[in-house]
Parts: structure tokens; C-alpha cells; sequence
């Protein structure tokens, strides 16, 4: 993990200060903050050997030296897209800042080329009939659909290797033998995979009865095998470990505008008429983060729904949290988002 904190210097401090951040922090950088924590400049070695040429004393204050237009990123921005902008102004770290410019983290071109790896097991739900998108799905699984030029269900498999996770379990029903068949054991991919079969379909959360008991010890990452997201799977999970619940629910914020005036009323008299309002909602969406606990509660072949089993721990005083995904998002339930998924492939995966 990295000490970012540790390479912040404010405004008032001297540029012998700043040397002594370079050498010590070995982040190569120092952020220069306001009084509000907000960044105002950055200092690299290349500024304090200019200043040196300068001949500026040792007690030169930052202000002076730093550099004051810095590129910067946001908590929002993917891994591919903080790379790309540092490869672009040929920079080697790049201050995190939050909308109001607070400094909120460091990001090191170092770092983002090393695959962390994570031994949490991801397991993938494979097993729907697919039957909003008959006739797709008539002779093809709905997860072996191509989105772009691959299956959808590998497109979510490489997107969680890429953020270091390695062990797999796929649970199958429909055309099971196909699905199997593509994946393997995962050797293509350098991962492991292995598989649960439902003998008859189990709910959205009922396959997960079908693992062995002390599967793991670590949270599961539970996902539909027929989404396209850009989430990031690590901050889900590190949210997840940080709250300390019985499960994590992916959410997505849901905007419905009511085509009519709603009109309020106290017995017969109207007291206020709100024209075609947008409601929001916050809306399941179909990715979690579950605890080992929580998996252990599921009584094997017995048909469950994952909200069911949620509900559940919330009645009983467990904690349920939420993780909102701003990224993009799309279930590729009916042939329009299918469609739309073609597309999105192209612009947003960069797929060709």
C-alpha cells in the first residue's frame, strides 16, 4: 500500500523540506496542499535540480518551485485510463483528488503494472435459460453469447483476471457441457476454474449451497454471468473487508420520471402539484461481495433468491451493505440490450 501521506508537504513548508520527502517517501513526488488539503502544486526531482541551478536557498518555499498546472485523476478513473493519461504527458505518478480538489491518494505507474493477486474465489452464475433472447439462446447458452469477438462470460472472466483474481467457480444448468467445454479448468487463461451443476435451477443464490462447506475463508465475489460493467472489483471487495458485513450489494441508481403532475393534499385541499417528477431508486445490481459466513447458511438443493437471502440476514441484525456502481453498466437480458451491448463493446471495451 502506499504512504501517499506521507509525500504531502503544505504551502508553507521550505524546498530543503521537499528533498528530504523525495528521499525519504521514495514516491519520486511531493503534493503540495492548502490549508483545505487541496492540491496546489507538485514537486518532482527535476524541479528541485532546476531550483538548484537557480541557485534559489535551501529555504526557498515550495510555492516557489512547485509546479502549479499538475495532472491529476479522479477516484472514478479505471486503471486503462490513468495509464493512458500518464503515458500521454510521460509522467510517472499521478495525484488521486477528489471533485472538490482535495488529495485523496497517489497513483504510481509502477504500481498499476503489477497484477495484484487475490486468492477471494468469483464465482459466476452460467446456468439461465436465456429465454428473453430466444432464438439466441436456442442452440447457445446465453453466457457463450458473443458480445464483440468473445462470449460474454469471458469477457467478465478476463476483466476480473486483469484486476489479479485467479480462481473461478462457474454454476451451470442450461447446456452446462457447452459452457464447460469452452472454459475447461481455466489453463488458457492462467487461472483456475472449476464448476457446480444444478440439477434443477436454485434461485439466484441457491447455487452457492452446492459448495463445499469451509469452501473459504475469504469473501466470495458473486456475480451474473450476463452483465457488462467497467466496476472495479478491487475497491467492491476492499469496501466489503472495510464495512465488515454478512454481504455487499452492487447497486445501480435507478431514474424513473412519472409522466404525470403529482398533486398533494391534506383531505380535500391541494397543497402542492409537482409536474412529472423524477423519482430515484437504488436497484440490484446483480454483483456482491459475500462472507464465508453467510454461504454457510445455505441449505444445499433448496431453491433460494439472493434477495430473499439477504432480507433474511437483515431481520436477524446482520449487516447488509451497499456498494453504489457508477461505472458503466448493462444486463443483457432482452435482444435490444443485446443490441445495445454490440455497440457499447466497440466504444467503451475498445473491443473491435
Amino acid at each position: 500500500m502506499v504512504n501517499w501521506k506521507s509525500a504531502i508537504l503544505n504551502k508553507n513548508d521550505t524546498m530543503e523540506m521537499a528533498i528530504n520527502v523525495l528521499d525519504s517517501a521514495s514516491l519520486r513526488i511531493v503534493m503540495v496542499a492548502d490549508q483545505d488539503e487541496k492540491l496546489i502544486g507538485t514537486i518532482t526531482d527535476g524541479d528541485i535540480r532546476r531550483a538548484l541551478i537557480k541557485q534559489l536557498p535551501i529555504d526557498t518555499p515550495v510555492t516557489e518551485i512547485m509546479f502549479t498546472n499538475p495532472s491529476v485523476s479522479s477516484i472514478d478513473d479505471d486503471k486503462e485510463i490513468i495509464m493512458s493519461l500518464m503515458k500521454s504527458r510521460d509522467i510517472l505518478q499521478i495525484p488521486v483528488v477528489d471533485m472538490d480538489g482535495k488529495i485523496i491518494g497517489l497513483e504510481i505507474l509502477q504500481h498499476l503494472l503489477e497484477t495484484r493477486k487475490h486468492n477471494n474465489v468469483v464465482f459466476l452464475m452460467a446456468g439461465g435459460f436465456g429465454k428473453r433472447l430466444q432464438p439466441l439462446t436456442n442452440e447457445t447458452p446465453k453466457p457463450l453469447l458473443k458480445v464483440g469477438n468473445k462470449p460474454i462470460l469471458e469477457t467478465i472472466l478476463c476483466q476480473f483476471i486483469d484486476y489479479g483474481f485467479h480462481k473461478f467457480v462457474i454454476s451451470t444448468h442450461y447446456k452446462a457441457d457447452m459452457i464447460q467445454s469452452y472454459f475447461g479448468k481455466g489453463s488458457q487463461w492462467g487461472v483456475e476454474i472449476s464448476y457446480v451443476y444444478e440439477d434443477k435451477p436454485l434461485g439466484t443464490a441457491g447455487a452457492l449451497g452446492l459448495l463445499p462447506k469451509d469452501f473459504t475463508e475469504l469473501p466470495i465475489i458473486m456475480m451474473n454471468g450476463d452483465l457488462l460493467t467497467k466496476v472495479n472489483y478491487e475497491r467492491m471487495l476492499a469496501f466489503h473487508n472495510e464495512h465488515n458485513g454478512i454481504a455487499t450489494m452492487g447497486v445501480r441508481e435507478y431514474d424513473f420520471q412519472v409522466p404525470y403532475g403529482i398533486v398533494k393534499a391534506d383531505e380535500h385541499l391541494v397543497k402542492n402539484i409537482e409536474e412529472k417528477p423524477v423519482q430515484k431508486f437504488f436497484v440490484n445490481a446483480g454483483v456482491y461481495v459475500l462472507s464465508p459466513k453467510l454461504i454457510e447458511k445455505i441449505t444445499p438443493e433448496q431453491y433460494t433468491d439472493m434477495p430473499q437471502l439477504l432480507e433474511n440476514q437483515i431481520h436477524h441484525g446482520l449487516e447488509v451493505n451497499m456498494f453504489p456502481i457508477h461505472e458503466y453498466w448493462l444486463d443483457i437480458g432482452r435482444q435490444d440490450e443485446f443490441e445495445r451491448a454490440q455497440e457499447d463493446m466497440k466504444g467503451i471495451f475498445g473491443d473491435k
